[in-house]
């Protein structure tokens, strides 16, 4: 997994957490009551909503790209065998020689 995947998932993990934090803090403060609380609490459920929208086409765009990319690697390595072969060799090689190092 390289690091800009890695980076998204954290990011993503992140913000589902602050969702859930948000919408903790929201059913807490419900009994409160006022004009500005309220104003308040529309603007923040809103930009709740707002955010699960986004995380969710964030999340779809995600899978889509690391399914295409699975797709590409597949067919190539149908095109390719025998170079994918020794790819996997060369990387299962140097694996070795850098684990035997230690």
């Amino acid at each position: 997994m390289n690091t800009q995947t890695t980076t998204t998932d954290q990011l993503v993990s992140d913000l589902k957490n602050v969702m859930t934090d948000a919408e903790a803090l929201l059913k807490a403060t419900s009994a409160q009551t006022g004009d500005r609380i309220q104003e308040v609490r529309a603007h923040a459920e809103q930009s709740l909503r707002d955010a699960k929208a986004r995380l969710g086409e964030v999340e779809e765009q995600a899978l889509r790209r690391a399914r295409e990319m699975a797709d590409a690697t597949q067919e190539y390595v149908r095109d390719n065998p025998w170079r994918s072969v020794g790819v996997a060799a060369g990387v299962g090689l140097l694996l070795g020689m850098l684990i035997s190092r230690r």
